[in-house]
C-alpha cells in the first residue's frame, strides 16, 4: 500500500509540475505551446488577411472614386459642349436676317403612315388645320400661285399643308424667302425635316 501511495504522489507531483503536457505528449497530442503557437500564426494570417482586403477595398474605393469623377468630367464636358453648341446657334439664329428665321421641325410628330409616304427630306408647311378642308383649301391657294402641294397628317389629327418639296436644305430656304412674300403665305412658315 506504500507502494501505491507512493507511485500515487509521484503521478500527481508529475501531474502538477508537467501539468496536462505530459499527458498529451503520451496520447501523441499537441501540447500547450504548440497549441499557442499556432494560435499566434492563426492571429498573424487573419491580420494579413484582414490587411489584404483592406488594401482591397480602398483599391475598389480608388478606382470607384475615380470612375465617379471621370463621370462627372465627362458629364460636365458634355454639358459645356452643348451649352456651346445652343450659344452657336443662338448667335447663327440672330446673325441671320428676319426672313431666314423659320423653323426646322423633325418630322417625330407624322402619323406613322405619313412618314413612309413623304418622298422627299424637306416641306414648307405653310399651315396646319384641325378642319381638312381648311387645309385643301390652303394646298390649292398654294398650287394656284404655282407651289406644288401635298396635304401632310400628324398625329394630333392636324392636316397640314407642305409646299415645294425637296432634298437640299439650302433650296428650302431659298424657297421659303421666295414664298413669304405669297399672300396666302402665313410669317410663321416653317421646315418640316422628314428625317
Amino acid at each position: 500500500m506504500r507502494k501505491a501511495m507512493i507511485i500515487a504522489a509521484l503521478g500527481a507531483a508529475v501531474c502538477l509540475l508537467g501539468g496536462c503536457d505530459f499527458f498529451r505528449v503520451l496520447a501523441h497530442r499537441p501540447t500547450s505551446r504548440e497549441i499557442e503557437a499556432k494560435r499566434v500564426r492563426i492571429e498573424q494570417e487573419l491580420a494579413r488577411s484582414r490587411v489584404r482586403q483592406d488594401s482591397l477595398a480602398l483599391a475598389r474605393q480608388h478606382v470607384s472614386d475615380s470612375l465617379a469623377a471621370d463621370s462627372l468630367q465627362r458629364s460636365e464636358a458634355l454639358r459645356l459642349a452643348q451649352q456651346a453648341y445652343e450659344d452657336s446657334l443662338q448667335r447663327a439664329s440672330q446673325k441671320l436676317p428676319a426672313q431666314y428665321k423659320a423653323r426646322t421641325i423633325p418630322s417625330r410628330s407624322l402619323s406613322r403612315t405619313e412618314r413612309g409616304t413623304l418622298t422627299h427630306r424637306y416641306y414648307l408647311m405653310i399651315g396646319a388645320f384641325s378642319k381638312r378642308e381648311n387645309a385643301e383649301r390652303q394646298a390649292a391657294r398654294a398650287e394656284k400661285a404655282g407651289y406644288p402641294a401635298t396635304l401632310i397628317n400628324f398625329q394630333s389629327g392636324m392636316t397640314a399643308v407642305g409646299v415645294s418639296p425637296t432634298d437640299d436644305l439650302n433650296v428650302a430656304w431659298a424657297t421659303l424667302d421666295r414664298l413669304r412674300h405669297e399672300s396666302f403665305c402665313p410669317q410663321d412658315a416653317w421646315i418640316l425635316n422628314n428625317e
